[in-house]
């Protein structure tokens, strides 16, 4: 497993090193082959696929079935329970969810399951954590629901979308629209109905000879890129819809342009009032990324002041966190 792990590093680091441009677009399609190739080695690794075990590997029942990725402690579980009636084990701590919890709820007369998938972690492609057997079962649905956390949902979308691409899985697209078959003889006829920016023959030919394919008819219906090829060339893909989940909404005092929520307000315990206090209180990280807070209300002067994390606050203050780029 190392091995494989230090060959991808290896390889990543010299596709970062290398321009992209006409001339080494054959080096790193050959590359990105030699990628794929490994990281498919690491999904079925030699010797035999086997079941995902630990709890993962669960029946598939109705007519749809929708997995909840998201990373740890993003309220996965609490959302669930919600829809379906579903005790999923709920804390203020990273990974509770250990195994697949599955629930089901009916829309419209379909049956469809909902599967509370275990929290992923950056590095899940890679065999980290559960992340094998996590983003294994999240192959076989039909929907994926991405739960982001409000306080950082750019970051953990970005990080999410990069481990389920790393294991195959393509969202909200289409399959390339390539015409590939292989052949015993006759060299590689490659066709294009338009013009390439990226592929030509010689491109063409360098991925496929990782594959140590040199007889194939290949017609390119637009654009492509040698991404597009080698997901053809692997044949293993899975093109899943996705729906990005906004949660823990809650927890904004008051999201920038927008009232704030009167209903639903911050309680702090009377020896602990500062704003290092108040945004400890609302999540663990954001003291980190403090930058200010801008605060309405009886404990500043002007409407609204910037003030610092040792600033004391006054019943019914507003604030309004501001973090580092």
């Amino acid at each position: 497993m190392s091995t494989i792990l230090d060959k991808i590093a290896g390889i990543e680091a010299e596709m970062a090193r290398t321009q992209k441009n006409k001339a080494t677009a054959g080096h790193l399609g050959l590359l990105k082959a030699r990628l794929a190739k490994l990281r498919r080695e690491l999904i079925t690794p030699k010797g035999g696929g086997g079941g995902t075990g630990e709890g993962f590997d669960v029946a598939k029942t109705g007519d749809a079935r929708i997995g909840f990725v998201g990373f740890p402690s993003v309220g996965k579980s609490t959302l669930l329970s919600t829809l379906a009636g579903v005790y999923s084990e709920v804390a203020a701590y990273e990974f509770t969810t250990l195994t697949t919890v599955p629930g089901c709820i009916k829309y419209k007369g379909a049956k469809i399951q909902l599967l509370d998938l275990p929290g992923i972690i950056e590095g899940a492609k890679d065999g980290k954590g559960r992340g094998r057997q996590v983003i294994a079962v999240a192959r076989t649905c039909s929907l994926i629901f991405i739960v982001l956390d409000v306080l950082k949902p750019l970051q953990h979308k970005k990080l999410i979308e990069h481990e389920l691409e790393g294991f195959g899985l393509r969202l909200n697209k289409v399959p390339p629209n390539i015409v590939f078959r292989k052949k015993d003889k006759g060299g590689v006829n490659l066709q294009t109905m338009v013009p390439q920016t990226e592929l030509d023959l010689d491109t063409v030919k360098t991925i496929l000879s990782e594959y140590r394919m040199h007889n194939a008819d290949i017609t390119l219906r637009y654009d492509a890129s040698s991404d597009d090829l080698i997901d053809v060339i692997e044949g293993n893909r899975i093109y899943i819809p996705c729906i990005y989940l906004l949660n823990k909404i809650g927890e904004y005092t008051k999201p920038k342009g927008q009232l704030p929520d009167y209903e639903s307000p911050v309680v702090l315990h009377s020896d602990r009032v500062s704003v290092e206090d108040f945004c400890n209180k609302l999540h663990r990280t954001i003291s980190k990324e403090f930058k200010y807070a801008l605060v309405w209300g009886s404990s500043v002067k002007h409407l609204p002041q910037k003030v610092g994390k040792d600033h004391i606050l006054h019943d019914e203050d507003v604030v309004q966190i501001v973090k580092r780029v």
